[in-house]
């Protein structure tokens, strides 16, 4: 096991090298919870510090076993706990997605003693959403300005008074401490740090390669809440509009970004269900190497969408399970904004002032 160990660090410090020079890339490290992450927080940032071509990106949690990324996915973490730190790697970056789905239960201790571990004061903690539980929780935010999802920031300010909690802004930074707002601001987050590590122009490429809807990475924000009106929207959709089922097709070499926004988008519009499928059920591999399990079983589980990211399968086999299914295709290199196309069709489908609740609950503004 120790032999094994050293080989992989060797390989990570050599692939940690550019060809053309002796640079060390950076090591990003984004934690994740087994019982529970979410999606966005998680995806986002492990595809953009991966676009720069500068970065290591690991995904690491507690115990090498699936990560639910909620609610519709399965993912593979890179390593435990353990495994990280018997290779000695100090990370460049930790990012801290929400690890507390529910948000009256405390963080994990084990999250929370790991990354406070792990920062050593030089290094860049960029913490997102209501992964802010679990930053505050560290201690390290107190008197810092630390920010989260519009709808929860009171409820997380009561639970950590000593962080200095702010709002108005996607991002917030002091010193080496970062964090952001909800769910969809990741990005700002995550572009936010990469301009810092690799500069402007690299995060141009980056900003460009997701269609991001922005000249530059935009700081302010509204921060709406999800308030009594939206939630009335929301239950009359569930009762009285289509509420279908949806499934999302995992393919080898999908795109992270794309898939993360679909699903995470989506899964705000309420449908009566949700979930990932692949041919045969098998494990994939994403466009940077993440494994990716499905959370569905096109056998059992019939979708009245299907939504694809790449040609599906000629496979008679598998064509079968669509022949009453609508199948919703995503055109490859786009030049839209992911989260903007998948609102502008649920604005299609059940009207702008729903748009607007599905806005809300990704923080979107």
């Amino acid at each position: 096991m120790r032999k094994r160990l050293k080989f992989i660090r060797a390989v990570i410090i050599l692939h940690g090298r550019s060809r053309n020079s002796t640079v060390r890339k950076k090591t990003v490290i984004i934690v994740a919870d087994n019982d529970g992450t979410e999606m966005f927080d998680l995806m986002a940032p492990f595809y953009l510090f991966n676009a720069t071509k500068k970065a290591n990106v690991f995904v690491v949690s507690e115990k090498k076993a699936p990560i639910l990324l909620v609610n519709s996915l399965f993912i593979l973490p890179h390593y435990s706990f353990s495994e990280i730190d018997s290779l000695h790697i100090v990370p460049d970056v930790i990012v801290i997605p929400n690890l507390n789905i529910h948000l009256m239960t405390p963080p994990k201790p084990s999250n929370v003693n790991w990354i406070k571990s792990h920062y050593t004061g030089a290094n860049i903690i960029l913490s997102i959403c209501d992964g802010s539980a679990t930053a505050a929780a560290t201690g390290l935010y107190d008197g810092k300005p630390l920010t989260t999802h519009a709808s929860d920031y009171k409820t997380l300010q009561k639970q950590f008074p000593k962080a200095g909690w702010v709002k108005g802004v996607s991002v917030t930074e002091s010193g080496n401490l970062y964090s952001t707002a909800g769910v969809s601001n990741a990005v700002e987050g995550s572009l936010t740090v990469i301009r810092r590590l690799f500069g402007e122009q690299k995060m141009q490429t980056v900003l460009h390669d997701v269609a991001y809807p922005h000249a530059d990475v935009k700081i302010d924000h509204q921060s709406k809440v999800v308030n009594k009106n939206a939630i009335l929207k929301i239950a009359s959709k569930m009762l009285f509009r289509r509420n279908y089922k949806i499934g999302v097709m995992l393919t080898d070499s999908v795109n992270e970004f794309e898939l993360a926004s679909v699903l995470d988008t989506y899964v705000r519009s309420f449908p009566k269900s949700i979930n990932s499928f692949s041919t045969g059920g098998r494990n994939i591999t994403s466009k940077y190497g993440l494994t990716l399990y499905p959370s569905g079983n096109l056998k059992e589980d019939r979708v009245h969408e299907l939504h694809i990211m790449k040609q599906l399968s000629d496979d008679p086999s598998e064509q079968r399970f669509f022949t009453n299914t609508s199948i919703i295709k995503y055109s490859t290199g786009s030049k839209q904004y992911p989260i903007e196309t998948c609102l502008e069709r649920i604005a299609t489908l059940y009207g702008t002032n729903f748009k607007n609740c599905v806005k809300l609950m990704l923080d979107y503004n």
